[in-house]
């Protein structure tokens, strides 16, 4: 047996280092150092042939290599399916992360309960039991789901062999280990070893596995940097405790875009998902209410009807305050100095309070004359009509710029029974055939007297 020692870690790329050490010579991160006893393995040089009986690779020159599409099938899930760029590929390791609580467990067991191929439910975090409790709760009951209780991760390869699952979900890798080491679970060392074998299982046996990963106080995946290099896509599944709804993103994805989103709201019954998003960012109310405004904005090839708030008043304290929910504020004090330089509106003296409804944050620069639109609604206390909608960027000069994908965003507020369309003048609109009113202005100016007249 090796004898044992006690090495040195990077939290944040993995590294090794011999010494505890302020800085981290490889990714310059401070404080980031800390100490494990492992087990030294015996190294081979990567000359000595490991396998002999194994088929040696060889190279290919790029014209010779045949090309297969990736095998994907789907979840049952629409809102997983668009994230991960049409379904779940054979043989990908799709690593989950977010907040305590948010809901990682339900959705990967609700997402294992739905899809018809033969699934094994890893969980090293709670009993069979308590896995069960849930499952009736999300009324969703398959016959072809297994629950294991493990987090060996040797005691899993052997179920592995015995039930020959066709989708692998491990909840949570923090809490796997492996007989390798000498390392505690959840340990960088143990994190980095057992996602090595569970991505090696995965690659050799065309299986998809999917890992649910914890985060630390600063909101990252935690465990070294180096596995979400490892793993093929990483989600991020995010949302506040006092809102209903999640939002999933794609932070990477080997297999598609990373630009697509997915929203669900958190139910007892376990989250549904919503193919309208716009339902949830759009208020309702009975009266027509001053400073508020409806953009079209894109997250990926999604477009999203958002709703943006504004209160403007009386700054009382002297200095006038500057505060959003969701919108960069910066982008904010430079649409008031157009507005004040370019458009003589006079809003130096006066607070201003932004916010964009649903809890999510945009950084869509499509929407800046909806934000404009708000904060003149609300400083002359007139009402915009609910059926407007607005998608331009606002320029230093106080100009109306052309932004992307106009067409989308047309025809979904036309499908959402929207009447009145704000836009670019510039804008190369290609579709003509719009029943909707489209109205295309230039300037700051141009708007204002369409909208209040």
């Amino acid at each position: 047996m090796a004898k044992t020692k006690t090495t040195f870690y990077c939290q944040n790329c993995g590294a090794q280092h011999t010494q505890w050490v302020g800085q981290c010579s490889t990714c310059k991160e401070w404080n980031t150092i800390v100490e494990e006893v492992i087990e030294k393995e015996e190294k081979r040089n990567w000359k000595t042939p490991t396998n002999t009986s194994k088929k040696r690779a060889l190279p290919k020159k790029i014209q010779d290599i045949e090309f297969n599409a990736e095998e994907r099938f789907e979840t049952k899930n629409d809102e997983l399916d668009s994230v991960l760029g049409g379904g779940l590929v054979k043989g990908a390791v799709v690593l989950l992360g977010g907040e305590p609580g948010i809901g990682k467990s339900t959705l990967l067991l609700q997402i294992a309960l739905q899809i018809p191929q033969k699934v094994l439910y890893v969980s090293g975090e709670e009993s069979q039991s308590q896995i069960k409790m849930r499952a009736e709760r999300l009324e969703n009951e398959n016959s072809n789901c297994l629950v294991l209780t493990e987090t060996n991760t040797q005691q899993i390869f052997k179920n592995i062999e015995e039930v020959q699952p066709d989708v692998l979900v491990i909840d949570s890798i923090q809490t796997l280990h492996t007989n390798s080491i000498e390392a505690s679970p959840g340990s960088i060392s143990q994190i980095r070893e057992t996602s090595a074998e569970l991505i090696k299982f995965a690659k050799e046996t065309n299986t998809p596995v999917l890992l649910i990963g914890h985060i630390n106080k600063e909101g990252h995946i935690a465990g070294p940097k180096i596995l979400e290099h490892m793993v093929d896509v990483v989600l991020q599944f995010e949302g506040d405790r006092n809102h209903t709804y999640r939002i999933l993103r794609s932070q990477k994805n080997r297999f598609g875009s990373t630009a697509e989103l997915g929203i669900y709201e958190m139910l007892s019954s376990g989250l549904r998902e919503v193919s309208n998003p716009s339902e949830i960012l759009i208020s309702k109310k009975d009266t027509d209410l001053s400073g508020t405004a409806i953009a079209s904005t894109l997250e990926g090839v999604r477009p999203l009807m958002i709703e943006i708030q504004a209160l403007v008043s009386t700054a009382v304290y002297g200095t006038p305050q500057r505060s959003t929910t969701g919108y960069n504020l910066k982008r904010l004090n430079m649409i008031l100095a157009v507005l004040e330089k370019r458009a003589g509106f006079r809003l130096g003296a006066k607070d201003v309070f932004l916010n964009i409804t649903g809890g999510i944050h945009i950084d869509d620069p499509a929407i800046d004359l909806a934000v404009v639109a708000a904060i003149l609604s609300s400083n002359q206390d007139m009402a915009i009509n609910p059926n407007v909608c607005f998608a331009a960027e606002v320029g230093l000069a106080g100009e109306i710029r052309p932004i992307s994908k106009i067409d989308q965003r047309i025809i979904e507020a036309e499908k959402l029974g929207y009447k009145t369309f704000v836009a670019s003048k510039y804008n190369k609109i290609t579709l003509k055939s719009y029943d909707i009113k489209l109205v295309l202005v230039s300037k700051i100016e141009e708007a204002f007297a369409t909208l209040f007249a």
